[in-house]
């Protein structure tokens, strides 16, 4: 594993050492704890996680007007690789994209990256039936962090330090699924391909007001997944939106919407509950369809957004999740009408979907 990260290093110096080159290759060492959120996770903090981070991203010049609206952030491709000092729960590596935004005449950095994970040990009844942690080989990966950052520290090396916070589950996809949050102690030293790299913003953009009026928005988001009770099969979803939405600047949009829920793998479950606990009195028959409420904001970066909405089920026959449920995701702007997302929707820590989605706004 070290060899290669050397190997690696070496390549992209060879290839991206050049005059004016916006590269930069990140490298860290992370050592943590695992955040348990259910009581089963107990049994299987034993031990300090320890993770290597590699990165390569390129820096924003301000040449388009998102850039100098952000404060020249770097976006580009990440590599991580988690052990979980944990027998049952082995090793995770993942790939994926992010930015890194900065703050407080950038020497603060707040890192979001997105990305999917391979486990090395996912729960298995025969092998492994500790791990209810990774219910599947493959789950999505979600990192944030903050920390000091020295770009320049000696010539074209930099330096940083800092926290990131680690999130791994599969949605739901299959169980179980209770997923693993950590948080690092995060160390490391950072390599720019250029020492004049220069930034230069667009001085013809003319400063405009983003105010919009009301817009409409009709989306549909579907996948499968699993109930909680392991074994019983992944059925489709179908949730369905309309909601307002009102930018108010360069930067936000808030949302005000109501959404169906389909969810077939719900309707599986109330008739197992129905027969696994009779003294609970709920009918095999007990309507599986929800209706919520929410609230929302989107962040507004360039085609993509961040999005996240919290909401409440006015509508819910079988009550067996808590009635506030939260979504977090990213949305791409096709053209100014349609869009597509990815997002994942929880009861709190507990993730119920991982939906992909179309929407039309109007």
């Amino acid at each position: 594993m070290r060899k290669f990260h050397f190997l690696f290093l070496l390549i992209s110096i060879s290839v991206f050492s050049q005059k004016n080159n916006p590269f930069v290759v990140e490298a860290s060492y992370l050592r943590g704890n695992v955040l348990p959120h259910t009581e089963d996770m107990y049994h299987l903090v034993n031990g300090h996680p320890q993770a290597f981070w590699l990165s390569v991203v390129k820096r924003t010049d301000g040449s388009k007007e998102w850039q100098t609206a952000y404060n020249y952030p770097d976006y580009g491709a990440y590599f991580l690789y988690q052990d979980f000092k944990s027998k049952p729960l082995g090793q995770n590596y993942s790939v994926g994209a992010l930015y890194n935004f900065y703050f407080w005449k950038r020497q603060l950095q707040f890192k979001l990256a997105q990305g999917i994970a391979y486990t090395t040990n996912p729960y298995d009844k025969v092998h492994n039936s500790k791990n209810r942690a990774f219910g599947s080989k493959l789950m999505g990966n979600t990192n944030i962090g903050m920390a000091y950052d020295n770009q320049n520290l000696f010539k074209n090396v930099g330096f940083h330090a800092g926290i990131l916070f680690t999130h791994y589950s599969n949605g739901r996809v299959k169980s179980p699924n209770s997923g693993i949050n950590t948080y690092l102690l995060n160390l490391g030293v950072n390599y720019n391909f250029s020492d004049d790299f220069k930034r230069q913003a667009d001085t013809t953009l003319i400063s405009k007001s983003y105010k919009e009026p009301i817009h409409y928005n009709f989306v549909l988001r579907t996948g499968i997944n699993e109930n909680p009770i392991i074994g019983s099969g992944q059925f489709p979803f179908y949730h369905i939106g309309f909601y307002a939405d009102k930018r108010i600047n360069r930067k936000s949009a808030l949302q005000l919407g109501t959404e169906l829920f389909l969810t077939k793998s719900i309707e599986e479950y109330i008739r197992y509950y129905s027969v696994a606990y009779p003294e609970a009195n709920i009918s095999a028959d007990t309507d599986y369809k929800r209706v919520g409420v929410f609230v929302g904001h989107e962040l507004l970066i360039n085609r993509i957004s961040l999005e996240a909405q919290i909401g409440y089920y006015v509508y819910e026959p079988f009550k067996k999740d808590i009635p506030i449920y939260d979504r977090v995701g990213l949305k791409y702007y096709f053209t100014k009408k349609v869009f597509g997302g990815f997002t994942i929707k929880t009861h709190l820590f507990l993730a119920e979907a991982l939906e992909f989605g179309i929407g039309y706004r109007i």
